[in-house]
């Protein structure tokens, strides 16, 4: 197959299936090695960037999707209703950073690791989508573990967790102490 003719291809997948596709599945549609296709892509990504085009390919862990450049929000929102927006406050933050870094994991490790109950707070992520249910726990009561989604990786501009910042080990002491200074003001109460 011809390489204009299989970008052609991949570019109505993409834009046909509106959200990520894997590179592996995107191969055997034209027929090539994941490879190659991955490389075609980069390709299609950088030739998008080069000509300035409305559009962009989205590279996300070992996926594609096709999505509106960034800068184009303040022209789409002449013609669009204007997008869900929400609000990410330090507690739905707070529960999402502890999701991220220790994924999968249970409401009760989230509570433990936070002192406070957590529902709402993930029941909000998920709600934005920014959190999913991976499965069950196998332990008693088969809790259900909750990891992070490629709607998280894409507004927060990472391509995989492995990007996340790393923390440092003096962030991570410091954290500790104000934990503990939390449960012991609290238990003062």
């Amino acid at each position: 197959m011809e390489r204009n003719e299989a970008k052609g291809i991949l570019e109505a997948v993409l834009f046909t299936m509106g959200e990520s596709v894997e590179i592996e599945r995107l191969a055997l549609v034209i027929e090539e090695e994941k490879e190659t296709t991955y490389e075609i892509l980069l390709e299609m990504k950088a030739e998008y960037e080069a000509n300035n085009r409305g559009i962009a390919l989205l590279e996300l862990e070992d996926s594609f999707q096709m999505c509106t450049r960034g800068d184009m929000y303040e022209h789409l929102i002449k013609i669009a209703k204007t997008p869900r927006k929400y609000v990410l406050t330090e507690t739905l933050l707070e529960t999402l950073s502890i999701i991220a870094y220790k994924q999968p994991i249970t409401r009760l490790e989230i509570e433990k690791i936070r002192g406070v109950s957590c529902d709402h707070a993930v029941n909000r992520l998920l709600e934005f989508e920014l959190i999913s249910e991976l499965g069950r726990l196998d332990a008693p009561g088969r809790p259900l573990l909750f990891g992070t989604t490629e709607e998280f990786l894409r507004c927060f501009g990472v391509k995989s967790l492995a990007d996340l910042p790393q923390m440092n080990p003096v962030q991570i002491e410091e954290f500790k102490l104000q934990a503990e200074n939390e449960v012991m003001l609290q238990l003062d109460v």
